[in-house]
């Protein structure tokens, strides 16, 4: 917790609550926002967090229990009565539910089923039978739909009448008998129009939607383009089955995003926070990339004692593996971080490979050739290690970071091609990959060159 005036707000509320000084703990927290207070409640001891959740004004509590994590979630659950249950479940969105179950053991979960009804818990597992990482498991079945041929003064009486049970009503959706949908209108297009104006006549029918099996990513991507607060999600024939809401999606982004570092530092995705994940799993997380790279970088030292001849003849060239290998992988690391934001935005596509290719390739010998000229100085003025192992150490330096270039750039864009998450082909296993490539190329240039 880092906000300062959330942290006093903290400590005054774990004493008043220490003193059991209710009202004012109550009086404290009434004007708190949602998210503020999942932070407060589940930064309290567990036998407090309770205490603070029932002082809260219902709603309020209610908005907060859909911010809190899946931890917290478990503790207050295991602690309500059956009729504090029902109040929560009652205030939760279908989304919002959906999370909870997911997250929650199975003796949770059937204790919140129970206090479901049944439509409730008909559409839960509809949502549920959507493919992990869709937009329908992360859709919401809560939003306004009228009919073309209502007034707008219709529309606002269904609006009035369905709302307060919806996730949002800003935008409303136009459907017909069979819930194929039609087109959208906006509650400020619906204020701007006559009250005798009919729905077909107004309302937008270019709409922009995502099937229920399309991918949760790029459901929050199509959100993100076209600044939309709310994505309908139709079914294989055109039928409005639900909407994927702009706070969906940045939960999805967050994901993603996440997953992707994990990724990219060579560690399998997990999707705990890391104070509340275990040293045992983490390892768990941990160890098979370790073991992977560890196993690969054997190769580099095969590729050193094939060349001990070289390296005995001129002991010299030992001293700058290192810088070489370093190099290589830091040029290796930029492009594939480069392309590999490329290709999760959308920017780059299989058919631009050609493009990039030539694009590093340049950007490879600029910065190759800057850094050969600047290494060439260092070794002649300051090293004195002679014309032709600078030349040696020079143009390696060149060849090793366009070929870094070239394998940071072309993997990531391959994997993709093939279906895998280009995160994957990041850092660490271009640099082992790099590696292999820049001490290949310095022995054969060596050899060229010096003659050994």
């Amino acid at each position: 917790m880092e906000n300062p005036i959330l942290m006093e707000l903290f400590s005054q509320l774990d004493t008043l609550l220490e003193e059991r000084k209710f009202s004012q703990a109550a009086a404290l927290a009434k004007d708190l926002m949602p998210a503020d207070a999942a932070l407060l409640l589940e930064e309290l001891p567990e036998q407090k967090m309770p205490v603070l959740f029932r002082l809260c004004p219902k709603e309020l509590a209610a908005d907060a229990f859909a911010y809190m994590s899946p931890e917290a979630q478990e503790v207050l659950v295991q602690s309500f009565s059956d009729l504090e249950l029902d109040e929560v479940m009652g205030q939760l969105f279908l989304d919002d539910t959906v999370d909870l179950i997911e997250e929650m053991p199975a003796n949770v979960v059937k204790k919140i089923l129970r206090h479901v009804d049944a439509d409730t818990r008909r559409m839960i597992n509809q949502v549920l039978n959507y493919p992990k990482d869709s937009a329908g498991s992360i859709m919401t079945m809560e939003y306004v739909d009228l009919k073309r041929s209502m007034t707008v003064e219709q529309a606002f009486q269904r609006i009035r009448r369905t709302g307060v049970e919806k996730e949002t009503i800003y935008t409303c959706y136009v459907t017909d008998s069979r819930r194929k949908l039609l087109g959208i209108v906006t509650v400020k297009d619906l204020l701007l129009a006559q009250n005798d104006q009919i729905l077909r006549d107004i309302m937008e029918t270019n709409v922009k939607f995502v099937h229920t099996h399309t991918d949760q990513e790029e459901a929050a991507r199509q959100l993100s383009r076209y600044d939309f607060l709310a994505l309908p999600v139709v079914d294989g024939e055109q039928r409005l089955v639900g909407i994927v809401t702009v706070d969906d999606a940045m939960d999805v982004i967050q994901e993603e995003a996440t997953e992707d570092i994990e990724k990219m530092a060579a560690m399998a995705p997990s999707d705990r926070p890391y104070m509340r994940t275990g040293i045992w799993e983490t390892w768990r997380h941990r160890v098979p990339w370790l073991l992977f790279l560890m196993i690969s970088a054997t190769f580099t030292s095969g590729i050193i004692s094939a060349y001990e001849g070289a390296l005995a003849a001129s002991v010299v060239l030992t001293g700058f593996i290192p810088m070489l290998m370093d190099t290589g992988g830091n040029s290796g690391g930029q492009s594939s971080a480069t392309i590999i934001r490329g290709l999760s935005l959308g920017e780059i596509q299989y058919r631009d490979v050609p493009r990039v290719l030539l694009k590093e390739c340049a950007v490879a010998l600029l910065n190759g050739g800057t850094l050969a000229v600047a290494n060439f100085a260092k070794l002649m003025l300051f090293d004195r290690v002679g014309l032709l192992v600078s030349a040696v150490v020079c143009t390696t330096l060149l060849a090793v970071v366009l070929a870094a270039n070239l394998v940071g750039s072309s993997l990531p864009v391959l994997a993709k091609r093939l279906g895998f998450d280009p995160a994957v082909m990041a850092s660490p296993l271009i640099t082992t990959i790099v590696d292999a490539i820049a001490l290949t190329v310095y022995f054969n240039i060596a050899k060229l060159i010096l003659g050994i």
